[in-house]
Formats: structure tokens, C-alpha cells, sequence
């Protein structure tokens, strides 16, 4: 599904990165980071414009191929993998960004076995569609189990020192795929 996605034109959720992840690293000295299911890029190419040294993964090579042609059009480079998250190594990282990372399978697993390739004092910025999302039709998975609340993200990161999780409702415009009023998890922490 996501190679089939990927390969349509234009970006399917923008070439923008996201508001809530641009604005948590813009507060942040630049260092290395990972960008879980990264997609077509969008985020990670933000980062390596802001000096980070990024790598990212995801299943698709198609999202890997978008995600390094939009790295060249910005004049930055972006180390891409395709991977699964419980394949994927790498690190340490002093910072891990997880933005619309929805798996059907083995959902703690994945974010822990990801939080561990951190740094001690990495941090960590999440967002994730809301179970109050489904049926709003401004994008993300429509199934209870691959949805986010806040009790089910303070499990994933139960590992960092600082962690902080809302739910918040905001206005969506990135891309095709992610339009108008959605509910929204959030969480920053720091291992």
C-alpha cells in the first residue's frame, strides 16, 4: 500500500514538515537524529536543512526515493533505510521523532526497541492520530487498535525520566492524506 502511495505524484502529505515536530526541533541544539516511518521525507529533510545529521527508515522505497530527491532539491542529505522498526539499527541518537509512526503489530515493541537507540538526555517528540480521530475523515488509520490515547503513548515511553502526553485537537493541511480538524496525541519527553 505505502510503495503504491509513494510512487503518485505530488507528495502525499506535503513536502511541509509537521507543525508540532518543526516546532519541537526548532528549540533544540541540531545533533543526530531518527526519524521512524519517515516516509516521503518531509521531516527529515527539515532537520538536515536545520543541521541535524538525520537517518531514517520506512517500509516503503518508493516514500525512500521521494524522501532523497526532496533532500537534493534542499541542497542536504539524509542517511534512508528500508526497514521495519524491529529490524532497523542504528544510533545512539540524541533525539528520535515519531510523526503518524501507526503499526498494526507489535506496537510496544517497536517504539521501545527505537527509545533504546537513544542517548542518555535524548529526547523524544511524538505525534499521532487520536481513537477520537476515526470517523472525522481528515486522514490517518480508521481501526481502535491502530490509533493512539494518551494512557496508551505514556506506556510506549514509560522508559523516559520526563515525559509529557495531551490530546489536542488541530487543523490539519499536509497533503492530500492529512486535511481539516483532527484529534491528535502528543508527547515530548527526554530519556
Amino acid at each position: 500500500m505505502w510503495d503504491q502511495r509513494y510512487s503518485e505524484q505530488p507528495y502525499a502529505y506535503g513536502t511541509a514538515p509537521n507543525a508540532f515536530v518543526k516546532a519541537s526541533l526548532d528549540t533544540q541544539k541540531p545533533g543526530k537524529i531518527l526519524f521512524a516511518a519517515e516516509g516521503e521525507g518531509r521531516n527529515a529533510v527539515y532537520a538536515a536543512q536545520q543541521g541535524w545529521e538525520v537517518e531514517a527508515f520506512d517500509l516503503s522505497a518508493a516514500g525512500r526515493d521521494k524522501a532523497l530527491a526532496l533532500a537534493k532539491q534542499n541542497g542536504c542529505e539524509i542517511t534512508y533505510t528500508v526497514s521495519d522498526a524491529l529490524s532497523y539499527q542504528g544510533g545512539p541518537y540524541d533525539a528520535a521523532a515519531f510523526c503518524y509512526f501507526h503499526t498494526p503489530e507489535q506496537v510496544e515493541d517497536c517504539y521501545h526497541h527505537l527509545v533504546d537507540m537513544l542517548h542518555p538526555e535524548g529526547s523524544v517528540v511524538f505525534e499521532g492520530f487520536s481513537v477520537k480521530n476515526i470517523g472525522l475523515g481528515s486522514g490517518g488509520p480508521q481501526k481502535e487498535d491502530m490509533c493512539f490515547t494518551v494512557e496508551r503513548v505514556f506506556g510506549l515511553f514509560k522508559d523516559l525520566q520526563s515525559v509529557e502526553v495531551w490530546e489536542e485537537k488541530v487543523v490539519l493541511d499536509e497533503g492530500r492524506f492529512h486535511q481539516g480538524e483532527a484529534w491528535v496525541i502528543r508527547a515530548q519527553g527526554v530519556k
